[in-house]
């Protein structure tokens, strides 16, 4: 079985069962909660951290600040995706994405409980920071288990398709996030620490993110069935110590390369660009509207780089956005942010296509990985294989602390997606093609 993988002839009558249906929008909807949980802080809090700091903090410790809530919930990632990806590897996906959805519903909703600086001083961000990382260890298990729950009851001729919508739940839960806190904005201007927004306003996007977790805690328990090519699988006794061996280390560690330049690219877009809208004085109304209008896009192109890979293959399209980001996006990147704030329609455009040339490439990544690892191993492989590779890129704020030595503090992020787009593009060359893979 060359490369730990194996191709069988397709079954042309294959078609998603009621259950595969169930567990399509278990997971596609398990991965809008997870992604609303991740991205509160950067949308929904940004307006509002001031609620949490003292008030002659620099800008930049100010953003340094900002960046680190969100990474503190990439770092507890790994963990969650070991230790959840061992039970469902070993005990059912199922079980595992029932406890790790109720995980990220009670985090969510105790954070929306804290107080700020004028109560607790610094304990109010210190306890927010250690709530992220809690949520960060339960999302990392929900991927982990509903992801692979899902792919293996895909038929095998659609699963680049359904991989692309599951991970559509990306866009769609940051959408989310967006109107919410637009909506809230509005009511609720933001200003200072006593402001109507930082006080409280920001807290009704978390309670809504928890809400939405537990609805889909419901869900889960009474409509989605356990995998059925799990219960006929042989078992792995120990499947993270299976992982590590050396039959499967060399995909793990290929997996590990492409992942490592996803999470730059991602740091480098996704969770940077907000900030350095911010310093660029941008109102946060008109940096919510960029991101709501680029990720309703996204939410697009994540299902047609899933299905376009099933017509080219997922190594393809992983090399060919790999091959934008470090090539044309850093580009448009540098010119989004050295021209400033012009007007709003331009700066919407920039921030669309910045996102467009590389974050797409999420659309492949469910199948792609899933198809790497044997079903023994194949959650495990799945959550370790996507989660591992977030701890080197999540120390991207203080990278880029470093690099203000060298250029200005601003343009930063750009060389951290020229490192991304790198990692992807060489990642995927080592790696086979996938879309045959049977399970």
């Amino acid at each position: 079985m060359a490369n730990n993988v194996a191709v069988a002839e397709e079954r042309p009558n294959e078609k998603l069962s009621d259950e595969g249906k169930k567990t399509l929008l278990a997971a596609f909807f398990g991965f809008t909660v997870d992604m609303i949980d991740v991205y509160l802080p950067i949308i929904a809090l940004a307006p509002a951290m001031v609620y949490f700091q003292p008030a002659d903090l620099s800008p930049t410790v100010s953003t340094t600040l900002y960046f680190l809530v969100f990474v503190l919930s990439l770092i507890g990632r790994p963990v969650g995706s070991m230790i959840f990806g061992y039970f469902g590897d070993k005990i059912g996906r199922r079980k595992t994405t029932l406890v790790s959805i109720l995980g990220i519903a009670v985090s969510t909703l105790l954070i929306a409980l804290l107080p700020g600086y004028a109560a607790w001083g610094l304990g109010g961000i210190v306890t927010m920071a250690i709530l992220r990382l809690v949520a960060g260890i339960f999302m990392g298990g929900e991927y982990t288990s509903a992801n692979p729950l899902a792919m293996e009851y895909a038929p095998k001729r659609k699963r680049g398709l359904f991989g692309g919508f599951i991970n559509a739940g990306f866009p769609a839960g940051t959408i989310i996030v967006s109107v919410v806190t637009l909506a809230t904005l509005k009511l609720f201007p933001a200003g200072d620490a006593t402001s109507a927004y930082a006080v409280w306003g920001w807290r009704i996007p978390f309670v809504i993110g928890a809400l939405l977790s537990f609805a889909l805690f419901l869900y889960s328990y009474y409509k989605v069935p356990e995998s059925e090519v799990w219960k006929e699988s042989k078992k792995a006794e120990n499947p993270l110590k299976d992982l590590f061996s050396k039959a499967n280390l060399s995909q793990l560690g290929q997996v590990f390369l492409v992942m490592s330049g996803v999470w730059f690219v991602t740091n480098a877009i996704i969770s940077s660009l907000p900030g350095m809208l911010k310093m660029l004085k941008v109102d946060s109304a008109v940096s919510t509207n960029a991101q709501l209008v680029t990720n309703i896009i996204m939410f697009v192109l994540f299902i047609f780089a899933g299905a376009i890979s099933q017509k080219i293959g997922r190594k393809a399209v992983l090399v060919i956005f790999g091959i934008l980001g470090f090539t044309v996006a850093p580009f448009l990147y540098y010119y989004l942010l050295s021209s400033g704030y012009q007007n709003t329609a331009t700066l919407i455009l920039l921030v669309v296509l910045v996102n467009s040339l590389v974050i797409p490439v999420f659309g492949v990544l469910t199948s792609y990985i899933t198809e790497r690892f044997h079903t023994g191993v194949r959650a495990s492989g799945y959550g370790v294989g996507y989660s591992l590779a977030l701890i080197i890129p999540a120390l991207t704020p203080f990278f880029m602390l470093g690099l203000q030595n060298v250029m200005p503090y601003l343009y930063t992020p750009i060389v951290i997606l020229v490192i991304g787009g790198l990692f992807i593009t060489v990642g995927a060359l080592l790696g086979p093609e996938t879309k045959d893979v049977d399970f």
